[in-house]
């Protein structure tokens, strides 16, 4: 059996990396909304540590809301793609 799936499915990733590749802030609220997800925090998670994106969190409001982002000075063309999000790099920009 593959893990691919344990976090989230290949949609919501495909969509976290389109949505940070497009210069976008987002939260697990934006993922609610836009597609129904409930496991971004997971998939920020595996993109930092399993591919070693450059994700910052700013953190806001009483209650701390993770409001995530790519870092201004990465580099697109070193990142390394989930398998359901590899279209986005090789296309060389976010479509």
């Amino acid at each position: 059996m593959t893990q691919d799936n344990f976090y989230s499915s290949n949609s919501q990733v495909f969509w976290t990396c389109k949505a940070l590749l497009d210069g976008r802030t987002i939260s697990h609220k934006t993922e609610i909304r836009e597609v129904r997800g409930w496991r971004l925090g997971a998939i920020i998670h595996r993109l930092r540590h399993h591919y070693d994106w450059p994700i910052q969190a700013e953190y806001r409001g009483p209650q701390n809301v993770a409001h995530y982002s790519l870092k201004a000075d990465m580099d697109r063309a070193t990142l390394r793609f989930p398998q359901s999000a590899r279209a986005l790099g090789n296309s060389g920009a976010a479509q």
